[in-house]
């Protein structure tokens, strides 16, 4: 799944993904309220990872985290996210790093080698 407000990052994302040979199917949004709605569906597969930008109008990925986190509670504590932003502010990596499910913060373009060592937290 991907999270993101900005079109072109989600048309590289689902490149990225496809080309990386290991995933099937990618979801994506582009409003973090989105994201939410599908969770709160019961006719799917909970994501394997979520690819979550940052910086987005409306809902931030800190406030989806938050939102979800109340709403979901355990559920979605299970679920590995993955921080993706072009901030260089190292207080958004510090507060990602305080949320357990956020496994890892990279900087944009998201890349192959980012996509195999995000799925090799499924396996840890």
């Amino acid at each position: 799944m991907t999270i993101d407000d900005e079109p072109v990052d989600q048309m590289i994302y689902k490149r990225v993904l496809k080309r990386s040979g290991v995933v099937d199917t990618v979801v994506d949004f582009q409003l973090a309220e989105e994201a939410l709605a599908y969770f709160r569906q019961q006719d799917h597969a909970r994501p394997d990872i979520i690819f979550l930008d940052i910086h987005m109008p409306r809902m931030n990925g800190f406030e989806f985290l938050d939102a979800a986190i109340e709403e979901f509670g355990d559920d979605f504590a299970e679920c590995i996210v993955i921080m993706l932003t072009t901030s260089l502010d190292p207080a958004d990596r510090e507060r990602a790093s305080r949320y357990p499910m956020v496994l890892n913060y990279f900087s944009k373009p998201l890349t192959v080698e980012n996509v195999q060592q995000a799925v090799s937290y499924l396996y840890d």
